[in-house]
């Protein structure tokens, strides 16, 4: 018996001890956050009132300010058993990186005290040569600069022995340029706030002060035994499996998605809320997803920069507790072929400082100005930007799931619904009337409910689709980081913003009223972003060809994809808007083929590795015990011993040829892995990006194609690795 064999046999939940009565989320959630309320209690009245005036205003406090609340900060910590802190921040791994310092200082006396001051809290120096720069710090330049943001809240991580304070804050270089993932975000933010107050005093909006993006994002996320997880160097060194045939039953009678969820999986989903409920993080949906062993955790809509925070925090909640149930969480986008893979649906609206949603279309959206020149800015934005929303999602992992049939294909379109198509068909031809349509939806048995329809249905295919008061980004892969999504969304949303409101300021020149005025230029708007929209099936062949018609790009390159972050256009509308520098994109550029080549460079070593050590001797004594058993059988025949069945010797001859020449593709195509990645190295980044996508990634599924060839005949006995139909149907 091997390895695997033993393990199947062993698997069984973890032993959990049972909680009789749990307490009210309501008692406890926020308890591990630096939070307002805290604040309040905390602070003098003019320290929080000056906390408050920086978050809103940007008026900076002063040092004294600083100390008061890093004093309060260290209190609180404390009290509930921290005895470090670190600046908690999101480097262009795309991950969250922290160093953890202790309060203590020496006395004069040479006596220990905690302290925490208001300059440590403001500012760190942590090492920034390791990071990935993209070339705007040499190696050995290390300085670098950690910076709080004051928009989210400290809070504490737990572990069994200890607790640590974590503020959240950007990353920047010695020369000031960013170096993570948040302060563009940030820097979007203060984009969209001044396009969106400025319409809005077109509008007789003049009291609304500021503007942000709010942001729900839907985590998809497989987990599978731990047992099994250790003895697939795929899935420990890459994410996925490299190699694994398909389970004779995967997701084809649809009977895992919103199914009853196990309860070794509803034990973890509890855990991950309630630590994620400490933390502030509103979870507040679970369910099955499509493919077996496949789940979501929804949360209910925050400012998107706290909404970034709280998502790197849950995945990195998801993959803790999932150890705990002997379990392990995978976040990469496709860990297993065959199947559906994993997104990350970034559901993104705009709200004013009033609370109002700027996207929400109300009773009649036809009547609702506001509504409509939000929607057909955006519809702009797209129209104009699309192809940056496509490299804002490009990304090793997200290339087996983009075009799959399971997810958005590489074409960005819009989809609004068919009530609001026929509204913004109606700005385009310039007449408006009174939008037909049946809200009511009377299911004809009495005792249920009758409920009104929802302006727009969804379209599952599309990757940016109007959902009822909110767009819903759906290209994003599972493990990516959302704040370079989020800062791109809201920049071109910022810019078309503008550009649609001097073209209202225009019109008003010529208009009979403001209202025609707003129709006028809502109209030219549509007529030049009309190709961007579509109503159909994005997975169909014919809308491919349609696209090309209409010159929407069809990029399945990452590498491809990304070059839309250098053009000059781009480069003119991140400066024009202030959200990154022409350095700060070039170096992105290179970052993220970096990373891209890196991805793919580590699969096909790991690949070659695992074929050679642990398929190809299993498939070498198969083929000798083949050939062993086809001699014999051969000089039985021809000695006429045993009368054989017409055709039993060709059949072991055909097996043994079919084996063989399985075992033989797999070394042949391993050595031309060998080669391709040989001849990479002498290769600049981008043109190594480009072959490793046209060259090597196509030698790796000809690997995979032999290799899953011979796992679907040879003995269990002989085959080590986990197989898909127990990794994926564990009780």
């Amino acid at each position: 018996m091997n390895n695997r064999m033993e393990v199947t046999q062993r698997i069984e939940p973890v032993s959990l001890g049972k909680k009789e009565k749990p307490e009210p989320v309501s008692m406890y959630f926020g308890e591990n956050t630096f939070s307002e309320s805290t604040m309040r209690k905390m602070f003098s009245e003019k320290t929080f009132k000056a906390f408050k005036r920086w978050q809103e205003e940007g008026e900076v406090i002063t040092a004294a300010q600083a100390d008061e609340i890093a004093q309060a900060m260290k209190e609180w910590a404390m009290a509930k058993g921290a005895t470090a802190y670190t600046h908690w921040f999101q480097p262009m791994t795309g991950l969250t990186a922290e160093k953890h310092d202790a309060f203590i200082s020496i006395g004069t006396s040479g006596n220990v005290i905690e302290k925490f001051t208001g300059s440590r809290l403001i500012q760190g120096e942590p090492d920034a040569s390791s990071f990935p720069s993209g070339g705007i710090r040499a190696t050995f330049e290390a300085r670098g600069y950690t910076a709080w943001d004051p928009s989210s809240p400290a809070f504490i991580t737990e572990v069994e022995n200890g607790k640590t304070l974590c503020v959240p804050t950007i990353f920047i270089s010695y020369t000031g340029e960013a170096l993570d993932k948040k302060l563009p975000l940030l820097r979007s933010e203060v984009a969209l706030s001044k396009s969106v107050v400025e319409l809005l005093k077109l509008f007789g909006h003049g009291d609304v002060k500021s503007a942000c993006s709010t942001c729900g994002p839907e985590q998809e996320y497989f987990l599978i035994d731990e047992a099994y997880y250790r003895l697939r160097p795929d899935l420990i060194l890459t994410g996925r499996t490299l190699v694994g045939a398909s389970s004779p039953k995967g997701q084809q009678l649809e009977d895992q998605y919103f199914g009853s969820i196990k309860e070794r999986v509803l034990n973890y989903m509890l855990e991950v809320e309630e630590e994620a409920y400490k933390l502030g993080i509103p979870v507040a949906t679970r369910h099955n997803e499509v493919a077996p062993h496949q789940y979501e955790f929804a949360p209910v809509f925050e400012r998107s920069n706290l909404a970034a925070d709280h998502n790197q925090l849950l995945m990195d909640i998801m993959k803790k507790v999932a150890r705990r149930h002997g379990l392990v969480c995978l976040l990469h986008e496709k860990p297993f072929a065959g199947v559906n893979g994993s997104g990350k649906h970034l559901n993104w609206s705009i709200a004013d400082d009033r609370g109002n949603n700027l996207l929400n279309p109300g009773d009649t959206p036809e009547e609702n100005l506001l509504f409509l020149t939000m929607l057909c800015s955006v519809i702009y934005a797209v129209y104009t930007h699309g192809d940056l929303l496509r490299g804002a999602v490009a990304f090793a992992g997200n290339e087996h799931r983009l075009g799959a049939n399971e997810a958005p294909p590489a074409i960005i379109s819009v989809f609004l619904g068919e009530h609001l198509i026929k509204i913004v068909d109606m700005i385009e031809s310039g007449k408006m009337a009174k939008a037909k349509k049946q809200d009511l939806v009377d299911l004809g048995v009495k005792l249920l409910p009758k409920f009104l329809r929802d302006s727009t249905d969804r379209n599952r295919t599309s990757p940016f689709a109007f959902t009822g008061n909110k767009f819903e980004f759906r290209a994003l892969g599972s493990s990516m980081n959302i704040s370079t999504a989020i800062a791109v969304v809201n920049t071109i949303a910022a810019d078309a913003i503008q550009i649609v409101g001097e073209r209202i300021v225009a019109e008003k020149k010529q208009a009979d009223s403001f209202s025609a005025a707003v129709l006028k230029a809502l109209s030219g708007v549509i007529k030049e972003a009309r190709p961007i929209l579509f109503e159909g099936n994005n997975y169909a062949e014919e809308w491919i060809k349609e696209a090309e018609k209409r010159g929407l790009p069809n990029i399945v390159s990452s590498a491809e994809a990304l070059r839309a972050f250098v053009t000059p256009k781009a480069i003119d509308l991140f400066e024009r808007q202030g959200v990154f520098t022409r350095i700060e994109l070039q170096a992105r550029y290179v970052i993220w083929l970096e990373m891209y080549e890196k991805v793919i460079d580590i699969e096909a070593r790991t690949l070659m590795e695992m074929v050679n050590t642990q398929v190809l001797p299993g498939a070498y004594e198969y083929q000798n015990d083949i050939a062993g058993g086809f001699e014999i059988v051969s000089d039985v025949a021809a000695a006429g011993r045993v009368d054989l069945v017409s055709g039993v010797i060709d059949d072991r001859k055909e097996l043994l040829e079919s084996i063989s020449a399985d075992i033989y593709y797999v070394r042949r195509n391993l050595r031309e892995v060998a080669k391709l990645l040989e001849k990479a190295e002498a290769m600049e980044i981008e043109k190594r990006t480009f072959f490793f996508f046209n060259e090597l990634k196509p030698q790796m599924a000809h690997v995979r194609k032999h290799v899953d060839a011979l796992e679907k005949v040879m003995p269990d006995h002989l085959w080590n690795l986990p197989k898909y139909r127990e990794m994926l149907f564990i009780s």
